[in-house]
């Protein structure tokens, strides 16, 4: 079982959306309501920049609010993230019947380790995958081929678990059953249900009736 980080596992939207109202404070600008960040949350600093700014990769001063936006994300990872609640209980079952889990997420370790050690989920995931531990990033199939390789496991006997179209995609092109989180942030784009994925996942627990474990 591979999940994806932000908005799947970990509730990180209100330390990424802080670091925007922050940057954009520093700015002289006003913040923006909670409602309008969190559904960008799953794009990283390009939708956070997006969201906030108005600026995409290539625009002038887009490199630079970018930096800056990661600086001072990099100084809160912590202070507000958690594991979903109803996750938590998902976690506990899996491991009580000895199935592996871990986590393929595009945030690059420098984020994504740090945040995976305070959340003292190293201790329990069998596998990291980051933005940056292969060439590729998701929508590419190669982190999570590579988290199969990890795992000793051939990627159709393993399920992928994704907030995103982006971690739907990928996990069909490296032949995973997809399972898309509808509790996650879900972004702005085509609906949940045109992703694709091989089922929609209303809530945590109906992860394990899906995969029909007591």
């Amino acid at each position: 079982m591979l999940f994806d980080l932000d908005g799947t596992l970990v509730d990180s939207a209100p330390d990424l959306a802080a670091a925007a109202n922050e940057q954009r404070a520093a700015h002289g600008l006003p913040a923006l309501p909670f409602e309008r960040l969190r559904p960008r949350v799953g794009s990283g600093a390009r939708g956070m920049v997006g969201v906030a700014f108005g600026l995409a990769p290539g625009d002038p001063g887009y490199d630079a609010l970018r930096d800056d936006f990661l600086a001072r994300y990099e100084r809160r990872l912590l202070r507000e993230t958690a594991v979903f609640a109803r996750v938590v209980p998902v976690l506990e079952r899996l491991e009580a019947l000895a199935l592996p889990w871990g986590i393929v997420t595009n945030k690059a370790l420098r984020y994504a380790e740090p945040l995976v050690q305070g959340l003292e989920l190293h201790l329990r995931s069998a596998v990291l995958v980051g933005g940056d531990s292969t060439p590729h990033t998701k929508p590419h199939p190669a982190p999570l081929l590579e988290a199969a390789r990890r795992l000793g496991l051939v990627a159709r006997r393993c399920v992928y678990v994704g907030d995103d179209p982006r971690d739907i995609r990928a996990g069909r092109a490296a032949g995973m059953a997809t399972l898309a989180a509808a509790w996650g942030y879900l972004g702005d784009g085509e609906p949940i249900a045109d992703w694709g994925a091989d089922a929609v996942i209303e809530e945590p627990a109906s992860l394990l009736r899906w995969l029909e474990l007591p």
